[in-house]
């Protein structure tokens, strides 16, 4: 089907190519051929009379225009599926979904691990995928990599749904047998202790505690850097350090670790974690009982979790 000159079918492809930013990988996201999806990628910068992507190194880099377009296409394609395409009638118990979560081991462990146990006695059928957090994880929700997004609400997007799922606060652990441990923990002993903070790929982007401790002008002695949160108590095992982590963590790694844990010396402001999923995805049933799942979940562990 052409309009105004324009095969629609190509918008599709349009949107895997920009996304993408391969041609291997866009064939694959699409089911065509290598050479199909490299014949489309010229039909179309022949019709918008610019290159799209263009090599640079090894690898494929927007154009100004292609840039423009990915906005554009992603909204038009998205608006056929939820206004057009037949969506049949929802039934958990048949439904087939795979939904994609973009979460943090912290709140897999804490929301996810339990809820989807739970959702999968409803929904024997539906599938679940946890991607890991990246450096912009609203743009990577509104590229559509990840169906939710779960993080701490200062993250999240005006411009999408949200809902708010736990309170959490942090607390001090520390191997049982930490000779400084012993007694209350002072400001002092706790400055003078080493650290294990955790900080997130490539960019190694701190987490929300290292944040705080910078606004206030306090020094931490880092003696460690873990690239998750749940690796921090382990890696205060058998030493005299201590980490800084979420209580609801703590608790349930107690239970299994040589660790004990202690309040802050300092006062800390708690956090708020949020699920939120693009605009475009208020019609998808699936998406959205599994949104309503998690909430009813987080709400009968935890408490409701006030604006």
């Amino acid at each position: 089907m052409r309009f105004d000159r324009l095969d629609l079918n190509l918008l599709v492809a349009l949107d895997a190519l920009l996304t993408e930013r391969s041609v291997s990988q866009a064939a694959e996201r699409i089911c065509l051929s290598q050479s199909a999806t490299s014949s489309a990628l010229g039909r179309l910068r022949e019709y918008f009379e610019d290159d799209l992507l263009v090599l640079k190194g090894r690898q494929m880099m927007m154009t100004p225009r292609g840039e423009e377009l990915v906005e554009p296409v992603r909204d038009v394609l998205e608006q056929i599926r939820q206004t057009i395409v037949k969506v049949p009638e929802f039934d958990p118990a048949e439904n087939k979904a795979t939904i994609s979560i973009m979460a943090s081991d912290y709140i897999t462990q804490i929301v996810l691990a339990d809820a989807i146990s739970a959702i999968q006695v409803e929904a024997p059928h539906m599938k679940f995928e946890i991607l890991s957090m990246g450096g912009n994880v609203v743009a990577d929700l509104e590229r559509g990599i990840a169906d939710l997004l779960i993080c701490i609400d200062m993250l999240c997007s005006e411009d999408h749904p949200m809902e708010l799922l736990v309170k959490d606060d942090f607390v001090v652990v520390g191997w049982e047998k930490n000779k400084h441990l012993q007694e209350p923990l002072t400001l002092e002993k706790f400055l003078e202790l080493g650290h294990v903070v955790t900080r997130f790929g490539k960019a190694r982007i701190p987490a929300a505690e290292e944040w705080f401790f910078k606004h206030r002008d306090i020094v931490r002695r880092v003696e460690v850097i873990s690239p998750i949160f749940s690796l921090s108590p382990i890696l205060t095992v058998g030493t005299d350090r201590v980490a800084t982590v979420h209580r609801k963590m703590a608790e349930k790694m107690i239970q299994y670790l040589p660790i004990t844990i202690h309040e802050m010396p300092i006062e800390m402001e708690g956090l708020r974690l949020a699920i939120q999923w693009h605009s475009f995805n208020a019609r998808n049933a699936a998406l959205q009982w599994v949104v309503k799942k998690l909430i009813e979940h987080s709400e009968k562990t935890w408490g409701k979790v006030e604006w």
